[in-house]
Parts: C-alpha cells; structure tokens; sequence
C-alpha cells in the first residue's frame, strides 16, 4: 500500500462496510468493469455518464452523475493503487475533495466483506459531509447489491 494511506487519521475518514453475497471476483469486477460500474455507482435515483474511464494505476476516471430531481454532478478521478481483486484507491480532483479505498475481503467462494474508505485531508472536510454520505453510501451498496446477479 503506498505510504499516504498508512498513516490516516481516522476522524477525518468516513467508513462504510457491508458483506456481499457473492465472491471476491465478481464483486472486484463490479467496480473494474464500466458496464457493470455504470449500473449502480451513486446513491438511489442517480445514473451516470461515463466520460473516460481507464482501469490502470495512473489512468483516469471522468463521468457526469446525474442527479433524479435536477442537477449533474462532473467527477474527475486517477486510479493511484490497483491490486487485483483486492484493493482500488483512486483520488478525486474534483470538488469535495478526497481519497477513496475499496478493500475486498474473502470470507468464503460466496461472500465478500467489501471496506468502503473515504479519506478526507482535514477533519473538517470529513465533518461537512458526514451527516450525508453514511446514508448515500448504503444506498450505493444497495444498489450494487441488485447488481450483482448481472455480472458475468
């Protein structure tokens, strides 16, 4: 793991955890493949434009979250850690800014413990969206939950 994520301070980071139904592959595959990645990335009620999307250390994530009421929401990302099917960290340059990690974990060929990390710069930062994004994730784990039975 490279050393910017070793040492965090846990109250400026967000943590979201959930068991999935389904192995570490097929869950990996969901966040590293673009057709399945487009189906469920974003809270309920959002779809997604992907714009670029280059599944490498180094490359770059572009795509337009398009909110179900009104307003689209430009995402700007680099993939900076890739161990397949374990880890993918990316950085976000686009505004809140901050890191994010997915940790796959392998209870058993049918479940996976997946570790959903949001590394913020300051406690500050983490702080103004906290009351927000612990729901908005669960509804993203949900969505993927339902996604799951599509990826081949």
């Amino acid at each position: 793991m490279d050393k910017s994520n070793e040492h965090t301070n846990p109250e400026a980071e967000i943590v979201s955890m959930r068991i999935f139904p389904t192995s570490r592959q097929i869950l990996f595959k969901a966040f590293s493949d673009p057709h399945h990645l487009a189906q469920w990335w974003g809270p309920h009620g959002f779809s997604n434009t992907f714009h670029e999307f280059n599944f490498e250390v180094g490359g770059e994530w572009r795509y337009t979250m398009h909110g179900p009421e009104k307003g689209n929401y430009e995402n700007h990302c680099a993939f900076t850690q890739i161990i397949v099917p374990q880890l993918i960290v990316w950085k976000r340059f686009s505004k809140p800014l901050f890191q994010v990690m997915f940790i796959f974990e392998s209870i058993s060929s049918t479940q996976t413990k997946l570790i959903f990390k949001m590394i913020f710069d300051t406690v500050e930062e983490c702080n103004k969206l906290k009351p927000y994004v612990v729901d908005k994730n669960e509804e993203n784990f949900d969505r993927l939950l339902l996604q799951i039975p599509h990826i081949y």
